[in-house]
């Protein structure tokens, strides 16, 4: 039985399956990340090995893995940690988070520099964000003069895995995407922004296609693995983008939609045209020379998390979705979920929540609903960009907690007027990262072919009318724009 193993280097969790010929997981381990927090949020990277190797052992000493032939190893995961190394490819310092915000004064210092339309059509990116590693680099110059000079090599956390596993340096361009130094649409690192912060091309890991296979495992790699050196390693995607994979989400047409803590929807666009034409952040796409809109809402799951942690602390989620299955009515409240500002489609740092329309005889039920719609019209914001951006949308994939709640799948599809499909596979990057080693290596015909053998959907909700809703998103956005006049009009009041 030939096996392929996908492996997701999340921010949360490190997670790897095995799945077989047909794509039905026959293994699966994971581990929780540890971060280094002295000094902001670091990963120490030998520690991260040793986790990595000792999944890997705990994955192959599994009986379904024993007995089958790792043939393919892929890879996707967290995309902007940055990774350090000197002349010899060693570690120089804790890789440094995306999570990580040490170089909020460094993005002040880009935007000076940059306009906002040329970092757009460059990068495909709407914002300078401390996020990015290009921004992480400029504070290693400011305040680590040393250690910038000693640096030899730049990587990015994925890439830097499939380094140690087979000696090759290549930089994933979907990957790079999220750099802030590479020109999605000429295939090629930015010369400009490499000047500004000062390092050279030959810092930097060699571009490649995602999904490209990249070789086999080193000898040393194999044996603290326990993976078979003959093995093909593929340098895979962005997590979102093999999730896409797994789903089968491989043409324009369809939304995959991820409700976890934050809210991040991945479409296809049909070219480059659409994307710089478009208000909406442009991703270097898993497929050659296509692009993915990835609009990201970091109002999500977490405001549903918040309001139940501060309103409805003895009430599960379980109880919650069967208390709001049976209620009816009582719909006026309306929620805007930025309790940490908004990124897509607005990009507002400074945008507030806000319920409105409370009444005594509401409790915190109603208002948890509210809650949801109100992540739900965030959702209908995007798919409004999408469509806006001439990209048509024919139904949409959902995963996340979000996707468990039937009560919220329903409001999402009444809301935006879209089918909503949720899928039984809960670690579609996984899966999708298995799938891409398996297509490279000629061993299945397309992404689509896999994922139609794997798929199974494991609930369907078709949209239906309701003027109570349509009332409380045109009472959203109405809200959202009074509340944008009134902080802009206190901002420029001279008090």
């Amino acid at each position: 039985m030939r096996l392929y193993i996908g492996i997701d280097l999340g921010s949360t969790n490190v997670k790897a399956g095995a799945y077989d010929g047909h794509f039905r997981c026959v293994a699966s381990v994971s581990e929780a990340v540890s971060y280094d927090r002295k000094n902001g949020v670091e990963i120490e990277l030998s520690g991260f090995w040793e986790l990595f190797t000792s999944l890997m052992r705990r994955l192959t000493q599994t009986k379904a893995v024993k007995e089958g032939q790792i043939a393919g190893i892929g890879f996707t995961g967290q995309a902007e940690t940055l990774v350090v190394l000197d002349k010899e490819g060693k570690p120089l310092m804790n890789a440094i988070s995306w999570m990580d915000e040490r170089s909020k004064n460094e993005c002040g210092e880009l935007e000076a520099l940059l306009p906002p339309d040329e970092c757009k059509r460059v990068t495909g990116q709407k914002a300078v964000l401390a996020t990015w590693p290009a921004t992480k680099i400029l504070w290693l110059k400011r305040n680590h003069k040393e250690l910038f000079e000693n640096a030899a090599y730049y990587m990015l956390l994925k890439d830097y895995l499939v380094y140690r596993l087979t000696g090759r340096m290549l930089a994933d361009c979907s990957i790079a995407t999220f750099s802030f130094y590479f020109d999605i649409y000429n295939k090629c690192y930015w010369d400009k922004m490499l000047d500004i912060l000062e390092i050279t091309k030959d810092q930097l890991p060699p571009l490649a296609e995602p999904c490209t296979k990249v070789g086999t495992l080193t000898e040393e790699a194999s044996e603290l693995t326990g993976l078979p050196q003959d093995a093909v390693v593929n340098l895979g995607t962005l997590d979102h983008f093999a999730g896409m994979i797994g789903m089968g989400n491989t043409e324009p047409g369809i939304i995959s939609l991820s409700t976890g803590t934050v809210m991040a929807l991945a479409a296809l666009a049909s070219g480059a045209e659409a994307g710089r034409r478009s208000g909406i952040a442009m991703h270097y796409g898993f497929i050659p020379d296509t692009y993915v809109m990835l609009p990201v809402a970091e109002s999500g799951g977490i405001s549903l998390e918040w309001f139940k942690n501060t309103c409805m602390t003895q009430m599960d989620y379980d109880t919650l979705n069967r208390e709001l299955e049976g209620r009816e009515g009582l719909g006026e409240i309306v929620f805007l979920p930025y309790l940490v500002g908004t990124n897509a489609p607005e990009f507002d740092t400074n945008t507030k929540g806000i319920f409105y329309g409370l009444r005594s005889e509401h409790d915190a039920v109603d208002m948890a609903k509210a809650v949801m719609e109100g992540v739900a019209f965030v959702l209908r914001k995007n798919c409004d960009a999408i469509r806006e951006a001439g990209i048509p949308i024919r139904f949409i994939y959902a995963t996340g907690g979000a996707a468990r709640s039937k009560v919220w799948c329903q409001l999402q599809a009444d809301i935006t007027g879209l089918p909503i499909v949720v899928l039984q596979e809960k670690e579609a990057a996984c899966l999708g990262a298995a799938i891409a080693a398996a297509v490279a290596m000629g061993d299945c015909e397309s992404y689509q072919k896999a994922a139609e053998m794997a798929r199974i959907e494991g609930g369907r909700y078709e949209p239906k009318k309701s003027e109570r809703l349509e009332v409380n998103y045109r009472k959203f956005c109405a809200l959202y724009q009074f509340m944008t006049e009134m902080e802009d009009g206190l901002a420029a009041a001279d008090y």
